[in-house]
């Protein structure tokens, strides 16, 4: 069997998401026969048809809708290999860590790139932040992510575990529960939850895209968030934070695409994980933990 060509996956799965072949060609700025000659090509490589074309519609054939399945993680994943490679061979290469606002490895990274950068293959390290870190990641656009289980999704991903953390709830003081000792997820029923672009059915809340408009909105009384507890290094002064032992805790992990072959990577990895296991070492691990502004009640 010929191999299958990146251009004749992505025209299939335009025709498989449009089902209609006329604005498929349309969405990707060629014509329509030049179109359907590479559909039928991709056809005879793979031995099987794909679609069933009548006057009227197109449908999907069982084989066609394995290949829409698999085939879009599989040109995800050329598309981000060829973004990785492209940087890894640019003048001033980079190691790119995306990460979710205020998820700075529970106030580890200073001591992480400090120690990073005395590694022979260390690299210059460009972060990024925003919510879509796990995305970076599958693009391509970053070479490993800060990420919070069981919240993201590390399927295809290697993990290094480096912190468990239990969850507070982020409050105005001025709020019913701010007083407590402690909450349960039962008291929270009722309050106004934030939607995360990644996981925009959860909660009911406005959709958050960066952590200042998370605590803004928190302070305004518009919504509470339930956060790991390293979070309460940035809250402001007219928020505080209240434990929620029933809340599950949550890992922070160092992720990064299984396949990676890097040695600037690897680098990283292990001196994160050696900074990570100090820290959890440290008889004061878990009060440096609950550090805060002044006064956070």
């Amino acid at each position: 069997m010929d191999l299958v060509e990146t251009r004749e996956l992505a025209y299939f799965l335009e025709v498989a998401r449009e089902l209609h072949f006329g604005r498929a060609a349309e969405r990707l700025g060629i014509a329509q026969p030049p179109l359907s000659r590479a559909i039928a090509r991709l056809e005879r490589r793979l031995g099987v048809r794909l679609l069933e074309r009548t006057s009227r519609r197109v449908t999907l054939t069982a084989a066609g809708e394995t290949l829409l399945a698999e085939g879009e993680a599989a040109l995800e994943s050329v598309q981000a290999a060829v973004r990785r490679t492209r940087r890894a061979g640019q003048s001033g290469a980079r190691l790119v860590l995306a990460m979710k606002p205020g998820g700075d490895g529970g106030g580890l990274l200073p001591e992480m790139l400090a120690e990073y950068e005395r590694e022979p293959d260390a690299l210059p390290v460009e972060m990024v932040f925003g919510y879509g870190a796990r995305q970076a990641l599958d693009d391509g656009t970053a070479d490993a992510a800060l990420l919070y289980a069981p919240r993201a999704n590390l399927t295809g991903l290697a993990v290094e575990e480096l912190m468990v953390e239990p969850q507070d709830v982020v409050l105005p003081r001025t709020h019913r529960l701010a007083g407590r000792d402690s909450v349960s997820m039962a008291d929270l029923a009722g309050e106004r939850l934030p939607r995360l672009p990644h996981r925009p059915d959860e909660g009911d809340g406005p959709l958050v895209t960066d952590g200042g408009q998370v605590m803004q909105l928190i302070a305004l009384g518009r919504i509470v968030a339930v956060l790991p507890r390293s979070y309460r290094r940035l809250l402001r002064e007219d928020l505080t934070a209240v434990p929620v032992p029933d809340a599950p805790p949550t890992t922070l992990v160092l992720a990064w695409p299984e396949q990676s072959r890097s040695r600037a990577l690897a680098a990283f990895v292990r001196v994160t994980a050696a900074v990570a296991a100090r820290h959890n070492a440290r008889p004061d691990a878990d009060a440096r933990a609950l550090q805060t502004v002044p006064d956070l009640g």
